[in-house]
């Protein structure tokens, strides 16, 4: 049941402000590893501040960071890095985080186009009208005029997409909260779990020769085709008994490989082939455990082919590690959220596990109950058509401030 107080934040609730916002947001082209991934996280600081937010907004320390043994990778350059944490309200520890990663993959379309209700553009889906959404909902708190009894936190990170840098650089900085909602596109869904990925590179070895003697040599193409039958029966192997969250995917666990390069000359034997690509990591499943099963698979494969065997193939890990993550059962932070949601009207959402990557896995290794809820589908992320319906957006707002009133709990209308 909505209270007095909750309807006055849900009527203070500005769409064509978010609206404003997200445009602003989607026009800053805050791809991975540019100076815009600085420009974005500055226009965050300063609506924060403008806002009331005691603001953090720090220089990443990237040296010590890349240092640390714990650090997820990275996967593009970065000379310069920043952090962005608000906290309205005072208090040990929040009782909300809302996290958006406003970084993006690379891209042309920013210019933010709307049409019969659609903004169209880099980055609206993923997942800047999530963070829209969220200054959506912190603003109409603010303006509400209502009191919170614990501050509610709002952590803007950058390197989301190529590993976790800046959400990693904020738990580091001590950066907490009793619970976090990230802001993910999910398609109407609440997501309480991701599967993990590592990126995997296979060195395979050949015998070069000249084309037309190709038989004195052995082409490391042909080779990689083995490898690639390993690899199938691999996938296989992992998606026999999928977690339940993820038993809806046709693959919980997907291995693509995504580039091979191979040969300097047309006609010669190629004695060289790199070939790299994803490799899903199960829920629950230690990185470490995840690279064991490959790597054996790998050498299983080598042991049965005869130049293979002496001349095995080398794996290495390049990239960043995204671990799984999971919401502990039966945390109250999944039937809040649900209730959040079905009080802004909308429909009871569906709870699902997700195939890919997030943040999400590193709050819950810090021990931050931690889920996903936000606008946009999964579907249009990174691709040409990326998109976000703006009634969801404006809805995800309402459901967020909800959530972070009812969690941090409302004293009434100052």
């Amino acid at each position: 049941m909505v209270s007095a107080d909750e309807r006055a934040v849900l009527a203070a609730v500005d769409d064509a402000r978010i609206v404003d916002e997200l445009r602003e947001l989607v026009r800053i082209p805050s791809v991975d590893g540019t100076a815009a991934e600085v420009e974005v996280q500055a226009w965050c600081a300063r609506r924060l501040s403008e806002l009331g937010l005691t603001v953090d907004h720090w220089e990443l320390d990237l040296a010590g960071l890349t240092a640390d043994p714990e650090f997820p990778g990275m996967e593009v350059e970065r000379t310069t890095a920043w952090g962005c944490v608000g906290v309205l309200g005072e208090g040990p520890m929040p009782g909300l985080v809302l996290n958006g990663h406003v970084d993006v993959v690379p891209g042309t379309a920013f210019g933010a186009v709307i049409e019969d209700g659609v903004m169209w553009g880099r980055g609206t889906c993923d997942m800047k009208g999530g963070v829209a959404a969220i200054f959506g909902a912190v603003a109409a708190i603010v303006a509400s005029g209502i009191e919170l009894r614990k501050p509610l936190a709002v952590h803007t990170v950058i390197g989301e997409e190529d590993g976790g840098a800046g959400a990693f650089a904020t738990l580091r900085r001590g950066h907490r909260g009793e619970a976090c909602l990230i802001a993910e596109p999910t398609a109407g869904a609440v997501i309480p779990a991701n599967a993990g990925s590592l990126t995997f590179r296979l060195e395979v070895p050949g015998l070069a020769t000249h084309g037309s003697t190709r038989s004195r040599g052995v082409s490391a193409i042909e080779k990689f085709t083995v490898l690639q039958s390993a690899l199938l029966d691999l996938e296989v192997a992992r998606n026999l008994d999928p977690h339940p969250l993820l038993a809806h995917l046709d693959l919980a666990n997907p291995l693509s490989v995504g580039t091979i390069a191979a040969g300097d000359w047309a006609s010669t034997v190629p004695d060289h082939l790199v070939a790299e690509g994803r490799y899903g990591v199960r829920l629950g499943e230690p990185l470490t455990d995840a690279r064991a099963a490959f790597e054996t698979a790998i050498a299983e494969a080598c042991a049965k082919d005869d130049w293979l065997r002496d001349h095995p193939v080398k794996v290495t890990w390049p990239g960043g590690e995204f671990a799984s993550g999971l919401l502990p059962d039966g945390d109250p932070l999944l039937a809040d959220t649900i209730q959040a949601v079905a009080d802004t009207g909308s429909p009871a959402p569906a709870v699902q596990g997700a195939p890919y990557g997030s943040d999400l896995r590193q709050y819950a290794a810090a021990g931050i109950p931690t889920l996903q809820y936000g606008p946009g589908d999964v579907r249009y992320a990174h691709a040409a058509d990326e998109h976000v319906v703006l009634a969801d957006v404006l809805q995800a707002a309402r459901a967020y401030a909800l959530l972070a009133v009812r969690r941090c709990g409302q004293s009434s209308i100052a």
